[in-house]
């Protein structure tokens, strides 16, 4: 997958098209990632030692991965991601701006 943890995406279909966050997690197993602020569900929680009264919890859910496009915030552009360079020197790129994606600290 091409899209990494730490990356910044905007959603560009479904009910949350045009929103723009960060990547929380990725899944390649099933092409899906969670964004943050994006695709917000309640889930009930039962009462724990820790949370005597229970609830409810709203919580990011996957998308799927083709939902969503690398975005560059210099730019203020979507686009797709490209490589450029080989070896050591091979860099992620955002193929409409030309600009490097920078990777994520870990």
């Amino acid at each position: 997958m091409k899209i990494k943890t730490g990356d910044t995406v905007m959603v560009i279909s479904g009910h949350y098209k045009g929103t723009i966050g960060e990547v929380i997690a990725v899944s390649p197993r099933t092409s899906r990632v969670i964004v943050e602020g994006v695709n917000m569900v309640k889930k009930a929680l039962k009462p724990t030692q820790d949370n005597p009264d229970g609830g409810f919890v709203e919580t990011e859910a996957p998308i799927h991965v083709s939902n969503v496009m690398i975005y560059d915030q210099k730019a203020k552009k979507a686009g797709r991601v490209g490589y450029k360079g080989t070896g050591k020197d091979k860099v992620r790129i955002n193929k409409k701006t030309g600009n490097e994606i920078k990777e994520a600290k870990k």
